[in-house]
């Protein structure tokens, strides 16, 4: 009996060094103190400096490709890494599910992947042509370096994609004029009038403005325009042709903009080496290689980078790749590409002070971003596009519980915090807030955008969305639930939408979100078949927008766009008929009414709750709402004027006369981060 318990204790021992055998992992470092002809297996160079870590990730990542495949890590030690080009991984550096392919800081130590440059060369500006050129208060305050010296010789445009300056880990500012403000176009003269549904503007970008700040312009090399020339979801940067400083007149270079230009309508300009008149300011002489620029802090003591690679790592069907801990900085263009795999995960990571979006994931399957912070961007935040909407089928990326702030810093329109295109993807829990323009923007099918806090986004813009999507038949079946969206007012303060359906978007489901301070918090633009249900108002003016505009001012866009893009898919085959059985009859049942929209079980407190335009209420099946100024919240001072109330905040009692009427109570405890 003894020898067969141990027989077997013998197996089961063997069999559990067996399991370990295969979890074993192989772990390669690197280091700033590394050195690539090492065998990186050590985290230290030894006592006798014969062996250690790696120097480089692109050596760790050669090595790695030779190690056993049953899961290898690349443990990177604090520091600055700087790349000239970026780390690529391919199929083969794929780890398995259960044994990913890790790249990870060492723990407790931040690890900086840089696209930049570091600027030490530093003198005083003393020759008296640019110190004359100079605004008075930044003279013996600016500083010059010669960039070519340095080995910079490429400095893109100032339209964007070119190289910036940041200084003590902040984007700082080129120069520009007003500093943080706009002027306004006084009266469009370009000779070639537009007229966009009664709003009349000019094709031509000529115009006049007040006051003589553009005299001090006249020696300047490369001055541009930045504004919203005719509509406020819609700007453009101009190269200045010319300037009439005697009848305060300015042209700019085509190609104009699309709509084109309208009185009142608001711009700065900027790239003046004469409007550096601010610390954090910098102007950049192309033809010479200097670098100008008012430091905000002592420059000796300064750490000045400027952005140079354009991206920093790039994976292309790599399959269950982990990358952790690492901070990804100063890249022209979007630092993290993800192409293709499968299992890739973008973890815990900084990204900020870059050139265009923080992360793209492309195609592949259930690939993401989690816990990751996101900030100091010139464009959006995380750009999800996957699956094949031929047949429906999911991609499963995601972006989870991520911190996406100050993003749309250059790109200010139409760059969201998330963007979600194609089939089946989610944006969960994140914290998105501090943007010009759009939270989530979303097209495609069956998407998931869930348990998200969203504020202070669309603050250059008015006609625009928190979480938008526009003028799409097919692009159906996505959930926008158990979301708090919160003082979300527009410029100026002149309203703007939570949820935006724009121009006929069809087939959503808005419900159990809560909004709190939001100017036209749901809004259905004319569109199908969208729900609205079990939602907190509180403060919106209106809570519900409904209209008919297919009607009316889009009709145009039904028979053209609208047609042609339910034409685009098989809405008559397999999985999509059974899946989306109204597409079916769309274009013979009115197809420009909209039609198949429920409003039901909804709370409104204070504000307004509904603007649904006359047309439309034939239409609409709007049932059992509740509008109520006291619904027997449990803390009713916790979101009074003055205070920024929490999702919980908002906890109605158990008692409350709504929830005993049906209102579900919100899962307002799981809305926004989690601490995981």
């Amino acid at each position: 009996m003894l020898v067969n318990r141990l027989a077997t204790l013998t197996v089961f021992a063997i069999a559990a060094l067996g399991s370990s055998f295969a979890l074993a992992q192989t772990t390669f470092y690197v280091a700033p103190n590394g050195n690539d002809a090492w065998s990186g297996s050590l985290a230290a160079p030894n006592a006798e400096k014969s062996d250690g870590p790696f120097a480089t990730l692109q050596r760790a990542r050669d090595a790695a490709r030779t190690a056993s495949k049953k899961g290898v890590t690349v443990q990177v030690a604090g520091g600055t890494y700087e790349l000239s080009q970026p780390l690529e991984l391919s199929s083969e550096d794929s780890g398995a599910e259960a044994a990913p392919t890790v790249y990870t800081a060492a723990e407790g130590q931040e690890v900086r992947i840089s696209g930049g440059k570091a600027v030490t060369a530093w003198t005083p500006v003393s020759d008296a042509a640019i110190l004359e050129q100079l605004a008075e208060p930044a003279r013996g305050k600016v500083y010059e370096a010669d960039l070519k010296a340095l080995g910079i010789a490429d400095f893109g445009s100032p339209d964007g994609g070119g190289m910036e300056v940041f200084c003590n880990d902040q984007r700082m500012t080129l120069s520009r004029w007003p500093n943080n403000d706009f002027v306004r176009i006084v009266e469009v003269i370009g000779g070639e009038k537009v007229d966009v549904r009664g709003t009349v503007g000019d094709k031509i970008g000529k115009w006049t403005y007040e006051g003589d700040e553009p005299k001090r312009w006249s020696k300047e090399k490369d001055a541009w325009v930045h504004g919203y020339w005719f509509w406020d979801w819609s700007d453009q940067r101009h190269k200045i042709k010319s300037i009439d400083t005697e009848k305060h007149i300015i042209e700019v270079e085509p190609p104009y903009h699309g709509y084109g230009y309208r009185n009142g309508q608001w711009y700065y300009a900027f790239n003046l080496l004469s409007e550096i008149d601010t610390p954090g300011e910098w102007y950049l002489d192309r033809e010479t290689g200097v670098l100008y620029f008012w430091p905000p802090s002592d420059i000796a003591q300064a750490k000045v980078t400027v952005s140079v690679t354009k991206s920093l790592l790039q994976m292309n069907e790599a399959s269950h790749v982990t990358v952790r801990g690492l901070t990804f900085e100063a890249s022209r263009a979007t630092p993290v590409n993800v192409s293709g795999g499968t299992g890739v995960r973008i973890e815990s990571c900084t990204v900020r002070n870059v050139g265009a979006a923080a992360v793209s994931i492309s195609g592949g399957t259930s690939n993401g971003v989690v816990g990751c912070h996101l900030y100091n961007l010139a464009g959006g935040g995380i750009s999800l596009s996957g699956g094949d909407r031929n047949t429906l089928t999911p991609s499963d990326l995601f972006a989870d519980n991520n911190h996406i702030h100050d993003y749309g810093q250059f790109y200010r329109m139409y760059h969201a915090g998330i963007s979600l295109n194609g089939v089946g993807n989610r944006a969960t829990h994140n914290l998105i807030h501090d943007a010009p323009h759009i939270g989530v923007v979303f097209g495609g099918n069956d998407h998931i955008i869930e348990y998200n806090e969203i504020h202070h986004v669309c603050v250059e813009s008015n006609d625009a969305g928190a979480i938008y999507a526009g003028r799409d038949w097919t692009m159906r079946g996505t959930q926008i639930r158990y979301n708090y969206m919160h003082d979300i007012s527009g410029f100026e303060n002149k309203g703007c939408v939570g949820v935006y359906l724009d121009d006929m978007y069809c087939g959503t489901n808005i419900s159990d979100n809560l909004f709190y301070k939001v100017t036209m918090a749901a809004f259905i633009g004319g569109g199908r078949d969208n729900i609205v249900s079990n939602n907190l108002f509180v403060d919106c003016n209106p809570a519900l927008h409904i209209d008919s505009r297919a009607m009316g001012w889009a009709a145009d866009s039904v028979p053209t766009t609208m047609k042609e893009r339910l034409d685009a898919v098989p809405f008559k085959e397999s999985p999509w008929k059974e899946r989306y059985p109204e597409i079916l009859t769309v274009w013979e049942d009115e197809p420009a009414a909209p039609k198949g929209n429920k409003v039901e079980n909804n709370l409104c407190v204070r504000g307004t709750w509904d603007h649904v335009d006359d047309t439309a209420k034939k239409y609409v099946d709007i049932t059992k709402n509740f509008v109520n100024d006291d619904p027997g919240f449990a803390t009713p001072d916790a979101f009074a004027e003055g205070k920024t109330p929490k999702a919980t905040d908002f906890a109605l009692k158990a008692d409350s006369p709504v929830i005993v009427a049906g209102f579900k109570p919100l899962p307002l405890d799981k809305m926004g981060m989690q601490v995981k």
